[in-house]
């Protein structure tokens, strides 16, 4: 029986068997008795390999959430495979709300956390950074448990789902806020390459959408926190306001999209750019996205610009957004605040693979590291020289799985874990 495909269908999953875990219980035994290897299988928003196994998937997606909040401590609890916006809701009932988040809510926080994902927001760490503890089971089905502050537990966090299956994580939570969400249009080239941290630092959260080849960037979405003391204006920076009758993103209802024209609302209906009521993004693409130091993100959109007339007919949208720096050994920020440059590509793979090399190489002087749930054509080297805890985070999951049973193809091809 096939398994299928990840969401957008850029990857069908070669593994012999599923397995729909129900509750925590079930997956130890799942992983204790079934012999050779086993992945986790989140929301399938993956668009490589990663997620797959020549063995089994098990699947924690229908295993209740739980969600418990500890006010005390400001955390809350919950299970791996509950997609964010469900504990958004939840959040908000109770009157808490999450640090920031990623532009789907459709997304499982285990997979998310575990590949490193993100928002927006120069002062934003990416949603792994908001993790205090991490429960899991290990190769032999036992449950084990890492804390914020244990050894180790920095290069655990954004795991890759290579040293065990994640059943529950602790977050980070904080009141509840109020969120306005303002669309500026044609924004100057140069204003955003002159002043990028200026540009991207004008509230909490600021995406910019650019098709590369314009004057012009096409889109700036500026979300801004209610009571930090930023009053966007009619115009800035030479943008206008987005008028009423001005579409959304390429090839998406705007039904899909979250409340704009500053009306604030609460965090989770403003943060994400997609509703979770919604059918999420375009589907029909390709993802790409690579991590530079925001100190080095002019420079590295002009050498991505130099090769504007190539991408612009291949490419549905590009976002850019900020990550602030965190200490997550295998994260896109670590060590340093981040400028992310993504790309969501029109469904031509052939393209697509001849393009990424090009743009890698374009940002290889400024150390760009790959997301890992994305494509990309960075080899192991490539991908350790930029990635200075590389090799300390292999070593870790070998000695957590030194029988490799949550091992696969492309975790060994970029070098995070041993060949056998």
């Amino acid at each position: 029986m096939s398994i299928g495909a990840t969401w957008a269908g850029t990857h069908t999953f070669a593994a012999a068997r599923l397995i729909e875990a129900t509750s925590i219980d079930e997956l130890q035994e799942a992983v204790a008795t079934t012999d050779g290897p086993v992945r986790a299988l989140g929301t399938r928003h993956s668009f490589n390999d990663l997620a797959d196994s020549p063995g089994t998937l098990i699947t924690v997606t229908s295993i209740p959430a739980d969600p418990a909040l500890d006010v005390g401590n400001r955390t809350v609890t919950v299970g791996a495979g509950a997609r964010y916006g469900d504990l958004a809701v939840w959040l908000e009932a109770q009157g808490w709300a999450l640090h920031n988040m990623g532009s789907l809510p459709h997304i499982s926080i285990g997979g998310a956390i575990a590949t490193g994902t993100h928002g927006s927001g120069v002062t934003n760490g990416c949603l792994s950074d908001a993790v205090a503890a991490v429960e899991y089971v290990d190769a032999g089905g036992q449950l084990r448990s890492v804390r914020r502050g244990d050894e180790g537990f920095e290069g655990l966090v954004v795991g890759l789902g290579a040293y065990g299956i994640t059943v529950r994580v602790t977050l980070d939570v904080q009141p509840t806020f109020l969120v306005r969400q303002d669309v500026y249009r044609d924004l100057p080239w140069n204003t955003l390459l002159e002043d990028l941290p200026g540009v991207m630092g004008a509230g909490y959260s600021v995406s910019a959408f650019t098709m590369w080849a314009e004057d012009t960037v096409q889109q700036v979405w500026r979300k801004s926190r209610i009571g930090m003391g930023d009053t966007p204006q009619p115009s800035w920076l030479g943008a206008r306001f987005e008028r009423p009758d001005e579409s959304g993103l390429v090839d998406v209802p705007p039904a899909n999209l979250t409340v704009k024209g500053g009306a604030a609302g609460p965090w989770l209906e403003r943060l994400p750019h997609f509703r979770l009521d919604s059918t999420p993004s375009n589907g029909d693409e390709i993802q790409t996205e690579y991590f530079v130091a925001l100190s080095d993100g002019a420079e590295a959109l002009r050498a991505v610009r130099s090769l504007a007339d190539d991408i612009s007919p291949h490419l549905l949208v590009t976002e850019l957004r900020t990550v602030a720096a965190d200490g997550l050994w295998l994260s896109g920020a670590h060590g340093r605040d981040t400028l992310a440059i993504h790309f969501t590509w029109r469904n031509s793979p052939a393209a697509v693979a001849a393009l990424t090399p090009r743009i890698e190489a374009a940002l290889a002087p400024f150390g760009a590291r790959p997301h890992w749930g994305k494509v990309h054509s960075m080899t192991a080297d490539a991908v350790a020289e930029v990635t200075p805890r590389l090799a300390d985070a292999q070593e870790q999951f070998e000695a957590l799985d030194p029988d490799g049973r949550f091992a696969n193809d492309h975790l060994r091809r970029l070098g995070l874990r041993t060949p056998r």
